[in-house]
Order: C-alpha cells, then structure tokens, then sequence
C-alpha cells in the first residue's frame, strides 16, 4: 500500500542511530525499509522541510539532504491546500487542533488514498474526523 511517511517515522531512521531506538522504534524503520524496497513510500515538501529544520550541524544537515535526494515530492495542487484547510476546519469545530503542516499531510494522503505512517499521536484524533488510514506504530 503506498503510504505517505510522516516526518515523526522519517526522523527515527534518519536522525536517531540504531542503538538508540526502542524495539517499536526499530519496528517503525523496518517498516519504512520495506516500504523503500517496495517503491511505496511517499514524501511531500514539508515533511521534507521538517526533517531538515532544526539541525545545527551542516554537516549532519547535508547527510541528511543527500539521503532524501532519492525521494521526489510528490507535488501539492491548490486542492490538497484547499483540502487541508477543510480539515482543519472541521478539526477546530470538534475541538480538535492541529498545525497547518499535519493538515496538509492528511489532504495529501486522502486525496491520493495513500495511508499514513506516523508515531504522532495527534493524527489518531485527525482520524476521528476525516477518513485517514493510519499505518500507526507508538514511539
């Protein structure tokens, strides 16, 4: 199934050394592995930008960049933005709040049936109000 990886599952197999990952941990990498031999792992700009952000060394920033040189983004249209917007409507009128980058990943992957990878606990309540297929693992 093509799943949209989210930026919480990218960063425990790109940003943590092995040893440092919990046995659950290391079960989310495995799984991005297989997705990656599959050809079913998917990347969008801001999970991109958000895995970038935040390093002070440019070195491990460049390391990094290079290692998700050989994802393409898949491109945003205005209606995945125009999605996104709806969902976080509909997400703050049941008291649900969200960021304007987790919208933008749940209108991605609904709008291209992907599912979503993720060990943020926050895309569990954005499933109560929008029909996401969550591949959940917790971290």
């Amino acid at each position: 199934m093509t799943t949209l990886v989210d930026t919480s599952a990218w960063s425990l197999a790109l940003r943590r050394t092995p040893d440092r990952l919990s046995s659950t941990q290391q079960i989310v990498v495995k799984e991005i592995e297989d997705l990656i031999a599959r050809g079913q792992a998917r990347m969008i700009g801001p999970i991109r930008q958000e895995l970038l952000s935040g390093i002070r060394n440019e070195e491990e920033f460049e390391r990094l960049r290079s290692l998700l040189g050989m994802f393409s983004d898949e491109p945003l249209l205005t209606d995945d933005y125009e999605e996104a917007a709806f969902i976080s409507n509909r997400c703050r009128r049941v008291g649900i709040a969200e960021s304007h980058i987790d919208s933008l990943i749940c209108a991605a992957a609904l709008r291209r049936d992907w599912a979503v990878l993720t060990t943020d606990h926050d895309f569990e309540r954005y499933a109560i109000v929008v029909p996401l297929r969550l591949e959940f693992r917790e971290s």
